[in-house]
Formats: structure tokens, sequence, C-alpha cells
């Protein structure tokens, strides 16, 4: 008897942990989880069914409007329909030098249906990224056909654990190094100084083939002109 209640512990146990860790992962988020500062990216928000007996039919993601983002676009998702919202700038941007002044602040999707045990992906190509700043929170709303509305946008703070219902958060990493391009300038240099280097090689290599069949000939010349000098004082 002792066993079996041990045993029915242990598996209770390991079946709570099965369903907290999969309750904690399931949450809307983004992917994959970083991008360069001040550049552009494809970013796809991943929504999973958590309900077994509803369907996800809507997804509401709301953009910083402290980071103004002047180029989202989404990609068409078949059965799905995306309307884009845009707001004005207090403060114009100014992108490849065009002043811009209006910003998205909201991207939803609806008219589709992520039934339970399924997920879905929802791709965005955006930017221009802030190159001021570590990480972009978006806070996302998941619509169910029950009605049933589940707000993601609980900010996660450092050092204190995930909270229930956290935001997608994209974290921004410094831009690449240019220091690649500075790489192959020098090998193209390095490149052009052989090849420059190999032309005067062969150019001084033919300089000196033609200067030895110079005196060779001017050799010969000398040798016919004695050869006929002996040859008449000969005949004389």
């Amino acid at each position: 008897m002792k066993i079996s209640r041990v045993s029915f512990a242990a598996a209770l146990a390991a079946g709570a942990v099965l369903v907290l860790s999969g309750s904690a992962s399931a949450h809307v988020g983004v992917q994959p989880g970083e991008a360069a500062k001040g550049g552009y990216a494809v970013i796809n928000f991943k929504v999973p069914n958590e309900r077994d007996n509803a369907s996800t039919t809507q997804l509401e993601v709301n953009f910083p409007i402290d980071q103004p983002l002047t180029s989202v676009m989404p990609q068409d998702i078949p059965g799905w329909t995306v309307s884009v919202e845009k707001s004005k700038l207090d403060k114009p941007l100014t992108v490849h030098g065009k002043q811009v002044n209006e910003a998205v602040t909201k991207v939803t999707w609806s008219g589709g249906k992520i039934e339970p045990g399924h997920f879905q992906q929802f791709p965005l190509s955006i930017g221009k990224l802030p190159d001021n700043a570590d990480q972009m929170v978006f806070k996302a709303i998941q619509t169910y056909d029950n009605n049933e509305v589940v707000r993601w946008i609980e900010e996660t703070k450092a050092g204190a654990p995930e909270p229930q219902n956290p935001a997608p958060v994209l974290k921004l990493t410094a831009a690449a190094s240019d220091d690649h391009h500075d790489d192959d300038a020098t090998k193209a240099d390095d490149a052009k100084g052989h090849t420059d280097g190999h032309d005067k090689a062969a150019a001084s290599g033919s300089d000196t083939t033609a200067r030895a069949l110079g005196i060779a000939g001017i050799v010969l010349g000398l040798g016919g002109v004695a050869f006929g000098f002996v040859s008449r004082r000969r005949a004389s």
C-alpha cells in the first residue's frame, strides 16, 4: 500500500510539473526573439491555442508609440484578414531622406481560426528598428470564438519571475560591425596589389625578354658583318 501511495504521489507531481511547464511556455511570443538595432527584420508572432473547447479567431498586436516604426508589412495568411492602423506622430521622422508623419500603432488579424491543439504564426516585416533601446514590447490581445479575451500585456521586470500573461518582447542587439566591409576592402586592395604586382612582373619580364632578343640580334648582326669581312679577305 505504501509503495502504491508513493508511486501515485510521484506520478501526480510529474503531471503537475508537465502542466505547469506547458502553461508557462504556451503564450503569445515573438520569434526570433532578437534583431539588430537600427535595421529591418522579419518577425513572427506565434499564437498557440490554450483552450480545449474554443478556437482563437483574432489577434491584435499593439506597437509601442514611443518607438515608432514607419514600415510594417504583413505577409498574407490564407483564411485570415489583416488590417494595419497608423497614427500621426507628434514629431515627424526622417527616413531615407523623406519626412514621415505617421507610424504603425496596431496590426489585427481576424477571420481565421486556430483550433485546439494548434498554433499559428503571423509574420511581419518591420523597420526601421530603434537604435537607442534594448528591447521592444508588443502588447497582444488574443480572442476566442466563445468571446473569451486573453490580454498578453504584462511586462517582465528585471530579476522578477515571468508574469502570468507576459507581453511579447523583441530584444534589440548591437548592430553588426562594419569590420567585414573593411576586411573586404582590404582583401580587394590586396587582390588589386597582387594583380598590379603580377602585371608589373609580367611587364618587367616582357621588357627583359625584349632586351635579350635585341642584344641577341645585335650579336648576330655583328657576327654576320665579321663573317663577311673575313670571307672578303680570303677571296682577295
